[in-house]
């Protein structure tokens, strides 16, 4: 069975081959399959978004001889004290073609009278999978932390150099590629659906 990642990127597709065991499977990514259209994220959740783009795609690879499964992903940071925001719009916190630094602007200037002890946040990420025959699950992975008033760090992307990991006792772009891979909601949302993936194709055998 080939499993498609919807992605482009080949550090996600890395981490998706060595999260599933090293024979069964043959994975491959957007840019293997040769799609690259452009899919509307119109949800209103993580869930909904990374649905949408794993349904999209499966799709396209609806006359694929062989069986596939699908995963797309979808990521947002969830600031407490803003009442959940940047949330599922946090690619685009700041308007349709915001750069890194405009989005981590934008949270700093929202959160510049919340107290420290008021800056709880978590990141969460949602995996769906859809089959060739039409079934799916959604896998969750969450990482809490909070949000400095400053940038810390030179790696990661994002809102990283801003996230203090709870669990690392830094911010993700203090941390190495390694660490921040070891507690990210990203690596725990992947885990559990290379887990329930397994799963289900051992039960259609």
């Amino acid at each position: 069975m080939d499993v498609i990642f919807a992605t482009h990127n080949k550090n996600k597709l890395k981490e998706l081959k060595e999260l599933l065991p090293a024979s069964g499977y043959a994975v491959c990514s957007l840019s293997d399959i040769g799609f690259s259209d452009e899919i509307d994220e119109t949800g209103d959740t993580i869930e909904e978004n990374a649905m949408i783009k794993a349904k999209a795609v499966a799709d396209f690879c609806k006359d694929r001889p062989d069986g596939f499964a699908v995963l797309a992903d979808d990521t947002g940071l969830f600031v407490d004290a803003l009442g959940g925001e940047p949330g599922v719009y946090s690619a685009r916190y700041s308007g349709e073609n915001a750069t890194y630094a405009d989005n981590n602007a934008k949270l700093l200037s929202k959160l510049a009278d919340v107290p420290d002890a008021q800056r709880t946040a978590c990141f969460r990420t949602a995996v769906a999978c859809v089959f060739d025959n039409g079934d799916g699950f959604i896998a969750n992975g969450e990482c809490k932390g909070m949000i400095l008033r400053e940038n810390r760090g030179e790696n990661g992307f994002g809102y990283d150099p801003l996230f203090y990991s709870f669990d690392l006792g830094k911010t993700f772009a203090e941390a190495t590629s390694e660490e921040k891979n070891r507690v990210s909601h990203r690596a725990a949302a992947m885990r559990k659906a290379a887990e329930l993936l397994e799963k289900a194709v051992r039960k259609s055998k």
